[in-house]
């Protein structure tokens, strides 16, 4: 509120009377207290006031005041009210107007100011009728007609506005200048960037600030506030800023760290948290150590630009940026770096964290939450951790036993990148930003992760300081492809484009702002649609939902909907499309069905045919009869096929096809083959067949016999064939035996036994004979040709035991070796006589049989290798005892000879049927 309130609808020229009413005005910028006492008079009094219109004046305006106004009235009512002014300074002109004023109040104030300039005045109040206003120069003011005013004593003055200021000079003189502002000094700022230009309260003057500027980069390093620099290898969530008196509700900006190498040495930013309110930004790396970031708002992803309830978020080159514009506050992230700016007026004296405490002083950077100061910001930045759920690894408040190392363990050669920080591409900013810090956290990255290029945020966020200072450098295409960075098709790399690009839906006029930042911008010729949408135009009509530009007037279809771009409104216009009409399709016959195809001239309106589904015929697949196949056709103008079985020109036997020239089993004695010939009544091929010749050699002890399934029989063994130690055969029929030619002591015979030949060899063992004991003489060969004997041939021979070595065979086992076996053999009293009295022949019967035997084992050997144990009779004496005899009536008497070869031939079969048992 201003003293004096002048309105005026017409101009004026340098000296003009106006009147002016006055009631009870306070000033702004003063803290007035106002006493009245006694009557207050009333009516108008007579007194006459002068304005001088000056055109230069010097002015130290308050930047910042504090008003405060008591009034106190003891006595008959006084009034005290507060009124506006406005002012303004057109072309000159003339004008008059009345002045009235009352109650008169003696009024003392003060103003306290901060920033630049100040002012102090005193102000007594009177009544006036009439004034007059003196101005000089070309200054002047419009539409000044006063509602109330306050009387001055000379010399003071009071701010009007449109940055112009009255002076009280004596009998009611009043002279309204401009205000010249007197630059301040510009001061240092500590984090080494220049100090910014900020507006005093009066919107007239400005004084020098230093912003409060954090910047975090690699693995990580970090710039506070106040220019200090440190790296922290922390992988947990962390404050980066929070205010220490709180002003703003839920606000601070956090970082969430994480071990970026497999071997937990170094870490690197992965989210940065924004809170604000209501609102929580979180800001996120997709793909570690890589430009490409999302973000979401309250955690649901948001499209940018994004703006609500008091906050903004949008894409500034490779920034993701949030902005708060009460706060004057900037956060800018890009997944390998981040910045943080507030306005030192906002935020001085009032952050900690891990970006420092904002008092253009480093000495208090390293504030611990408690207030007091680590030797090291390493230190303090353990002490700023948050609960992160995520991270229960994490423990705010823990202290670290000592600071992390900050320096490569081992000396290294850094990479020749960081070299381009000192040299004479970066050298235009080196007069506004030191580099040696972010050379240092270069050649640290280069040396710790060799093989992540993590160098390259160090120049990364050099440049993007120095283009904060309005120094823009093409860094990138001097690495070697090293920190490249690659473009979508339709955008081009600048190093040094607009913060905000122009669109055509922006404000056309030029950027006036000397920062510029990197990123992908819209080639020449052509601009950003909109920073909603990410389209280059060439010239600006429409973009819709297919992100094609469109002209103004351009008809287009899109999504099937007829749409034409318009300027104005809100740009396209769109109604269903229309289809032309369609001739109607039937689909009669069997297996045909509806369906909608695209149509290739309009993919909106679909034409309908008929399509073919052979599932929905109704004709079963035939079955057809060995030796043919089913074929089938689908006749013209029909969708079912139609099926007949044809001959496959193949022969068939048994329930079998056989292809031409192959061999055809009938049976064995014929061989046959499937020809190519056709039987005319059955369609299928004949099969020739001729008989096969026979061999009808056999070997010795074989006869061919006929076998069922075969033509010309088998050979089959219908004889023993032995073969004897003078390595000749011998064959043998069944029941027979023969000594061997050569040795009268070995006998063979053959035997058939379940149908099988079986061939014994018998060894006759001879008792023990001493030629010496017989007379001479009397030596002689006992029957069985092998034995000798001292007693006459025809002299009986005793009833003994006889002993024998053969093998013992029992259901196909055999005994290993050759087993003694015993008999009894001998003469005993046999006779027969004629009884007259019974006229018949009396026969007594005596037989040499076992009169003691024993029972023995053997072991038998198997065809399957396994052995038995077998048990078989063993005669250990022999007696001669009486016998019933057989009544004989042959007439016919065998010779001795043939007694002996009858007696010899059942000793063999008792011993070979004693081996089969």
């Amino acid at each position: 509120t201003i003293g004096t309130t002048i309105q005026q609808s017409t101009p004026f020229v340098s000296t003009s009377p106006v009147t002016v009413s006055t009631s009870g005005v306070t000033e702004i910028g003063s803290t007035t207290k106002t006493t009245t006492s006694g009557p207050t008079p009333s009516g108008p009094t007579p007194h006459s006031t002068t304005i001088v219109m000056t055109s230069t004046s010097t002015h130290t305006a308050p930047t910042r005041s504090t008003a405060i106004a008591t009034t106190t009235t003891s006595g008959p009512s006084s009034l005290v009210s507060t009124a506006s002014t406005i002012v303004s300074l057109p072309s000159v002109s003339t004008s008059t107007a009345s002045v009235t004023t009352s109650g008169t109040t003696p009024t003392e104030s003060f103003t306290t100011t901060s920033g630049t300039t100040s002012s102090n005045f005193t102000t007594m109040t009177a009544t006036t009728t009439t004034s007059k206003i003196v101005s000089s120069g070309s200054t002047s003011t419009s539409g000044p007609t006063a509602t109330s005013s306050a009387v001055t004593i000379p010399g003071e003055s009071w701010l009007l506005c449109n940055c112009t200021k009255a002076i009280c000079i004596e009998d009611n003189i009043v002279q309204v200048i401009p205000i010249i502002c007197n630059p301040p000094p510009k001061p240092t700022c500590t984090n080494g960037l220049s100090p910014v230009q900020v507006l005093d309260e009066d919107k007239c003057c400005w004084h020098w600030e230093c912003d409060c500027y954090c910047t975090g980069w690699g693995d990580p390093h970090y710039m506070t506030f106040d220019g200090l620099y440190y790296s922290y290898q922390g992988n947990c969530t962390y404050v980066l800023v929070e205010e220490i008196y709180k002003k703003v509700d839920n606000f601070g900006v956090y970082i969430d760290n994480y071990h970026c190498d497999t071997r937990d040495v170094v870490s690197c930013p992965r989210t940065l948290i924004v809170r604000h309110e209501t609102q929580e930004v979180r800001m996120a790396t997709v793909k570690p150590n890589t430009l490409q970031v999302e973000v979401t708002v309250n955690k649901q992803p948001v499209a940018l630009p994004y703006k609500k309830f008091g906050l903004s978020i949008y894409e500034s080159g490779i920034n993701r940026v949030v902005e708060i514009p009460e706060l004057g506050m900037n956060v800018t992230y890009n997944g390998l770096s981040f910045s943080i700016r507030m306005p030192y007026s906002q935020f001085g004296n009032n952050t900690h964290g891990q970006c420092g405490t904002c008092t253009n002083n480093t000495a208090d950077d390293c504030m611990l939450p408690n207030g007091n100061i680590a030797e090291n910001c390493e230190t303090m930045a353990d002490h700023w951790q948050v609960v992160d759920p995520s991270k229960p690894q994490c423990s705010p408040g823990l202290i670290p036993t000592k600071a992390p190392s900050t320096t490569p363990k081992q000396p290294c050669k850094e990479s020749s990148i960081c070299e381009l920080l000192l040299g004479s591409l970066f050298k235009p900013c080196h007069g506004f930003v030191r580099p040696e810090k972010y050379y240092a956290a270069c050649v640290f990255d280069s040396c710790v992760l060799p093989n992540l290029d993590l160098e390259c945020s160090s120049l990364q966020i050099y440049a993007a300081t120095c283009a904060d200072q309005s120094v823009c450098i093409d860094w990138r295409s001097h690495t070697n492809g090293v920190c490249s960075y690659k473009c979508p098709s339709d955008k081009e790399y600048r190093a040094c484009g607009p913060i905000k690009e122009i669109t055509c839906k922006s404000s056309q006029q030029n950027e006036t702002s000397t920062k510029r930042v990197e990123g992908c911008f819209c080639p020449n010729g052509t601009m950003l649609y909109d920073s909603g949408v990410d389209v280059c135009v060439k010239t600006c009509g429409c973009v819709g939902v297919d992100k094609k530009p469109r002209e103004f007037g351009e008809k287009f279809t899109v999504n099937c909907q007829d749409c034409i771009c318009l300027e104005g409104g809100s740009g396209i216009a769109c109604e269903p499309h229309e289809c032309a009409k369609q001739n109607k399709t039937r689909c009669d016959g069997e297996g045909f069905y509806e369906v909608n195809e695209v149509n290739s001239e309009d993919s909106c309106c679909p034409i309908v045919t008929c399509k073919c589904n052979t599932s929905l015929c109704t004709t079963k697949f035939p079955k057809c009869a060995l030796g043919f196949e089913v074929h089938s056709h689908i006749p013209s103008g029909q969708c079912c096929p139609v099926y007949q079985c044809v001959p496959k020109r193949v022969c068939v036997h048994q329930n079998a096809e056989f292809l031409p020239n192959s061999s055809v089993f009938v049976d064995k004695c014929q061989n046959c083959f499937c020809t190519n010939e056709v039987n005319v009544s059955t369609q299928l091929n004949i099969i020739s067949c001729e008989h096969i010749p026979c061999n009808t050699y056999c070997e010795p002890g074989y006869e061919r016999q006929p076998v069922k399934g075969e033509c010309c029989g088998r050979c089959v063994q219908t004889k023993c064939v032995i073969h004897t130690a003078n390595k000749s055969d011998l064959i043998l029929s069944p029941g027979e035996f023969k000594n061997d030619p050569y040795n009268n002591c070995t006998i063979y015979s053959c035997v058939t036994i379940h149908n099988q030949l079986i061939s014994s060899t018998s060894e006759i063992s001879c008792p023990a004979f001493n030629e010496e004991s017989c007379k001479p003489g009397t030596i002689a060969f006992l029957p069985n040709g092998c034995c000798k004997t001292c007693a006459p041939l025809d002299s009986p021979t005793p009833c003994s035991v006889r002993q024998m070595k053969d093998f013992i065979t029992y259901k196909g086992c055999r005994s290993v070796d050759r087993v003694v076996m015993t008999e009894c053999e001998g003469t005993c009293g046999t006779f027969s006589l004629y009884s007259a009295e019974a006229n018949s022949m009396e026969h007594t019967c005596s037989c040499c049989r076992e009169s003691r035997t024993a029972v023995r084992e053997v072991e038998l050997i198997c065809p399957t290798g396994h052995l038995i144990s077998h048990k078989y009779i063993y005669v250990e004496s022999c007696s001669c005892q009486d016998t019933e005899c057989s009544s004989s009536q042959s007439s016919e008497l065998q010779s001795t000879e043939e007694n002996d070869k009858a007696s010899t031939l059942n000793h063999i079969k008792r011993a070979i049927s004693l081996t089969s048992k």
